[in-house]
């Protein structure tokens, strides 16, 4: 079970109640091991996709073993070696990663000093660690050190030992510097990308012109590989590599293919697809005054800094892989099946990339170096994208609709909500069926197309229902969804999923039904709210953008509110946004307010949040992929805008830090309420409600 897609895995009866990722990991050693020097290799399962995971990880690990965080240690994630925990997205890293590993470590140290008591004759709750070594009433009786070699890890978890409480927490919720920032500040050689490996080859691929086409005609060349409709160029150098690339590519000949919608919003309207009930309680009312909207987004990128690059070796039967991807034992399934292999037969390997907001090009790459090394084995081959792939062939954000439908009562009184949201599904990472989703396997001889990306459930997290009921309190819900079943453009995950739209949609509305009952937006959300913690964090957050002093706001500028508890089940957020509508509209300040229950790195925290609100100030104001001739026409930054440095808002962030509560994910929880915010500040600066994704001229 993927625990990242399905939620959590019920606990058998009589089973140990073990926390997220350690309830399908059990097993101790896969955790982390011991040495005689001291130190202590930790293993998550969980993935550094630059947003400072394992600084985390090895706060809460250091926490509990009563350790200086210096003498942890963070082994990559391997694939048969590592515990498996699913895909390292949705904010879930340390509700599931983090929760287990400092299980798995409150176990680990029971067991240590419980050997320590018996062999001392103290009393176990006469022993104290300090630094590795345990203290008796009389003295140093042993230490983490001294015992590492007895193989008091093997075993499974039993639930049985408890983790701190959050009063003798000492290293949890202090801001440590992440582990990883180092290597990166002074170029060391850390990404993925700077892998070198001796007698090392180049592949670059040679993609069909659209999808499905045929390739009918390839030139004959010693460095051009081919599989079916699967082309790759691999060469000594990557300069030899991209050179020739490029020519082999105009001498090749393809037929067919389907083209993509040149009208994607007229698609979306109008495609068949599968609709099903999200939500729905109490009756409609019979009267009241009714507000109807309709919201749109178009497709989104990625748009990472460094293209997708991954590196493969075939020797001895096995296929190893080196990836950036968010889920190593993922990969792992669907290239086993398109390689014909035993999942043990491959090994991929994780190592840090250039950062992601979702599925990107990380698997697709994975599955073009592996097939580019079986032609070359015994040496190495590492495959790059281009720019013009990372754009055009990685999985985008799909296109959305959402229609709202809100009524008030006589009293000014939400009676009514019901929305209906038509969508591609947001899911199609590999691993999840029998049908393998990488790029290039419908390519190959035998290869099948990519089925339609799927919606987890609701209990799941979500995908294109995401956030659609929302926080407010109303008598009459019901909420629908359509899931297209025809996907022309191959859609995935982005950050935040089906939240950007729907939160966006809610928070609007909202304020129009505020205005139709006199009131002010922020009195009318908390009138409408029962839970203290998100009235809390939308009080904290107008207070530090000055709500009060809204109405004085020179003309053309605009301070508008937005909030959103992620997932219904995560984080409650709330953003005030201040804008300024100039030649373009320019986004001056953000000021964010979170509720995330225990914080563990309060700095990383805040750089999650900022960072998640300035990717939404970017959606907001600038991106969407071009589509146009029938494909996809953003293949460059000219043709993909995003926000520039010079325009980067002051970010203010206040954290509500609960330590007696279970952590929850910041790296989402900012983006909905943002996109909000900023719509909502779009109307009072230039008295225009935003209805379509980006806020640009065109589209208001």
């Amino acid at each position: 079970m993927n625990l990242a897609f399905h939620g959590p895995a019920p606990e058998g009866e009589g089973g140990p109640r073990l926390p997220g990722s350690l309830r399908l990991n059990p097993r101790l050693e896969q955790w982390l091991a011991f040495h005689p020097d001291g130190t202590v290799t930790i293993r998550p399962g969980k993935v550094e996709l630059g947003q400072g995971i394992l600084t985390a990880l090895a706060q809460i690990a250091a926490e509990e073993l009563d350790l200086p965080p210096e003498r942890i240690r963070i082994a990559p994630t391997v694939t048969g070696e590592s515990p498996n925990e699913a895909v390292t997205s949705g904010s879930l890293s340390v509700q599931e990663g983090g929760m287990a590993l400092r299980q798995a470590c409150a176990e680990a140290r029971a067991r240590f000093l419980s050997v320590a008591a018996q062999a001392s004759g103290a009393p176990l709750a006469a022993i104290r660690v300090e630094e590795g070594r345990f203290i008796g009433p009389g003295g140093e009786i042993g230490s983490y050190a001294a015992f590492a070699g007895r193989g008091l890890l093997a075993g499974e978890a039993r639930g049985e030992a408890a983790p701190k409480p959050p009063a003798a927490r000492r290293l949890a919720g202090r801001s440590l510097p992440r582990l990883d920032l180092p290597a990166k500040i002074f170029g060391e050689a850390r990404f993925l990308h700077d892998l070198r490996l001796p007698g090392m080859l180049h592949a670059r691929m040679i993609r069909p012109p659209r999808p499905g086409a045929v390739l009918v005609e390839a030139p004959a060349h010693p460095a051009l590989w081919r599989e079916g409709g699967f082309l790759a160029v691999i060469a000594e150098t990557e300069a030899e590599a991209e050179r020739l690339a490029p020519r082999l590519a105009a001498a090749c000949r393809w037929q067919g293919g389907a083209e993509i919608p040149d009208d994607p919003q007229a698609w979306l309207d109008a495609a068949p697809g599968e609709e099903s009930l999200v939500a729905r309680h109490g009756a409609p009312p019979e009267g009241g005054r009714m507000l109807r909207r309709l919201f749109r987004r178009p497709f989104l990128a990625h748009g990472s800094v460094g293209t997708c690059c991954a590196v493969a070796l075939w020797e001895g039967g096995v296929m190893r892989v080196w990836s950036h991807a968010q889920g190593p034992y993922n990969l792992r399934a669907d290239l086993a099946k398109v390689l014909g292999l035993p999942e043990e037969a491959v090994v991929v390997e994780h190592r840090e990339g250039a950062g992601c907001y979702g599925h990107n090009g990380a698997d697709d790459v994975a599955l073009d170096a592996a097939l580019a090394a079986r032609a070359r084995p015994g040496r190495p081959v590492r495959a790059l994208w281009t720019r013009a792939e990372e754009f055009a062939s990685a999985p985008l954000s799909p296109a959305m609709a959402v229609a709202v439908e809100a009524v008030l009562d006589e009293a000014g009184t939400l009676a009514s909500w019901r929305s209906h949201v038509r969508s591609n599904g947001h899911s199609g990472r590999p691993g999840r069926g029998a049908v393998p989703v990488l790029l290039a396997a419908p390519l190959l001889p035998g290869g099948r197309p990519v089925p339609p990306s799927q919606d987890a459930p609701l209990a799941g997290g979500g995908g294109a229902q995401r956030n659609q009921i929302p926080a407010y309190r109303t008598p009459h819900l019901e909420a629908r969804m359509t899931r297209l079943s025809e996907m022309p453009i191959r859609c995935s995950a982005l950050r935040g999923l089906g939240a950007l739209i729907h939160v966006w949609a809610i928070e609007s509305v909202m304020e129009e039904l505020a205005a139709m009952a006199g009131e002010d937006p922020l009195a009318f959300r908390l009138r409408h709210l029962d839970d203290p913690r998100a009235r809390e964090v939308l009080l904290a957050a107008a207070a530090m953008a000055g709500w009060e002093g809204r109405a004085g706001l020179p003309e053309g500028e605009g301070l508008g509110l937005g909030f959103a508890r992620y997932k219904n089940s995560g984080a409650w957020c709330a953003v005030a946004a201040h804008l300024r509508a100039e030649e373009r509209l320019r986004c001056l300040s953000l000021s964010i307010a979170c509720d995330m229950g225990e914080v563990i790195n309060p700095d990383g925290a805040e750089n999650q949040l900022e960072g998640g609100a300035l990717h939404a100030v970017s959606i907001a104001l600038h991106e969407a992929v071009r589509i146009g001739e029938g494909r996809v026409l953003s293949d460059s930054w000219a043709a993909y805008p995003v926000l520039r440095f010079r325009d980067a808002p002051a970010v203010a962030v206040r954290l509500i830090a609960r330590p007696e509560e279970p952590p929850l994910g910041a790296g989402e929880a900012s983006m909905g309420p943002t996109i909000a915010a900023i719509a909502n500040a779009v109307h009072q600066a230039l008295g225009v409600r935003p209805e379509r994704l980006p806020f640009t001229p065109e589209n208001l």
